[in-house]
């Protein structure tokens, strides 16, 4: 078993407020969760205004395509996040 994970770093520089800011992630981890199949969260910075945080994972039974998804969620949120993508680390660990 391999459960491949993502964590990234967004920089929102036009949020109006905290509510807005969880607006916004909420849509684009749930629109990750539904295109991927995979889990998502925000993991940290829930207070600041300008960056969020998330967390995605799978498990399969190859590091090859774990990462390979990772990736594919990775150019959507580049795409499709209403900010910029700042810091993103991939990693695999086999169980």
């Amino acid at each position: 078993m391999v459960v491949s994970m993502m964590q990234l770093t967004i920089e929102l520089p036009d949020t109006g407020s905290i509510k807005e800011k969880r607006r916004m992630v909420l849509s684009l981890r749930d629109r990750v969760i539904r295109r991927f199949r995979v889990s998502m969260s925000e993991v940290d910075l829930h207070n600041s205004l300008t960056f969020a945080e998330l967390g995605a994972a799978m498990v399969s039974n190859s590091r090859e395509h774990g990462e390979r998804v990772m990736n594919k969620i990775l150019k959507f949120v580049e795409d499709e996040a209403p900010g910029r993508v700042q810091d993103v680390v991939i990693h695999s660990e086999f169980h």
